[in-house]
């Protein structure tokens, strides 16, 4: 874990405060369901950025902030800069409460289903997500040597299946068989549904698992229907830090950095009220930032030097 501290830091946290609540204001009505995507981003530094560490995974030194999106909308609830190294599951379980809480204030009865890749599987989120009502998670989770034991059947018949398919007229891109079954991980206070996909294709097999505690639904539609959609936020995150630069992170502060990224949130919160309020029903209702900016907002100008003073020429029609 690591603390900041100083006026700064109040300030940025009512920022944050008020992110979440610009994206709760949003609802004329408290909606049936929310799904919640998480992910962390490499913001590459190249100075002496504070708090700014080489990451092994990404290959470079950066921080690492998380995100957090509505999974149905794109709308941005939360974005917090943090170290490049990887997070503690009681650094998520901490950061998430705050989120969870704030929500189920002010809609009690919603059911909220998180989202995230492996980072987010550890026993305290899960554990702070099964303790609190009409809430669920679904999260990747990494390998090990038990689950591909339990995994091997599945994954012979899934060898099998390919194997048998070359010979067809039609020979499919993929072999895909899914399985599930109830596993308790040595640090988890409670066992939990864990989903199997068995995947043979060209470039070899792809096994992966998902850990959730939702109820009903079969482990096919589980996965590419509700955990894979995820994969969307990844788009999010392109428009937050290619189009709305919001890995500017260069300053000699961490909370002034902090600060930065939460400009840039509001950059992003601004083009989502354009795009889906007042560009709503146009061509750019669902154009990402670059593309309104360019259209809207860029214009070419003359520029002019004089001897005391410069001469803007602006063009007289778009």
């Amino acid at each position: 874990m690591y603390s900041v501290k100083g006026r700064g830091a109040v300030d940025n946290y009512r920022v944050s405060e008020a992110l979440v609540e610009q994206y709760i204001a949003g609802f004329s009505s408290p909606p049936k369901s929310l799904v919640l995507d998480l992910d962390h981003s490499e913001d590459a530094c190249y100075g002496q950025q504070p708090l700014a560490f080489y990451n092994h995974h990404y290959g470079s030194t950066c921080y690492l902030p998380l995100m957090i999106f509505d999974g149905q909308s794109g709308g941005l609830i939360a974005a917090i800069l943090r170290p490049g190294k990887r997070p503690f599951g009681a650094e998520n379980a901490m950061i998430m409460r705050r989120v969870l809480q704030r929500l189920r204030r002010r809609f009690p009865d919603t059911h909220i289903l998180v989202r995230g890749d492996g980072h987010f599987s550890g026993p305290e989120l899960m554990g702070l997500i099964e303790d609190m009502p009409n809430v669920d998670f679904i999260f990747g989770f990494s390998c090990n040597s038990k689950l591909v034991a339990i995994a091997e059947p599945c994954r012979l018949r899934a060898i099998d299946a390919w194997v048998a398919a070359q010979s067809e007229d039609v020979v499919p891109n993929a072999v895909r068989l899914f399985d599930e079954f109830i596993y308790q991980a040595r640090s988890w206070p409670k066992a939990w549904r864990v989903l199997l996909k068995a995947e043979v294709m060209a470039l070899g097999e792809n096994t992966r698992f998902i850990v959730t505690s939702l109820p009903g639904l079969d482990a096919g539609t589980l996965y590419e229907d509700i955990y894979c959609a995820r994969g969307q936020a990844e788009n999010y995150i392109k428009h937050l830090k290619g189009d709305l630069a919001a890995d500017r992170t260069s300053c000699t502060s961490f909370l002034a950095n902090c600060m930065r990224l939460l400009l840039h949130s509001a950059a992003y919160v601004l083009h989502q009220q354009l795009r889906t309020e007042a560009l709503r029903h146009t061509a750019l209702s669902q154009a990402q930032p670059s593309t309104v900016i360019s259209t809207l907002f860029k214009i070419a100008v003359q520029v002019r030097q004089r001897k005391n003073k410069i001469v803007l020429h602006l063009p007289s029609s778009s």
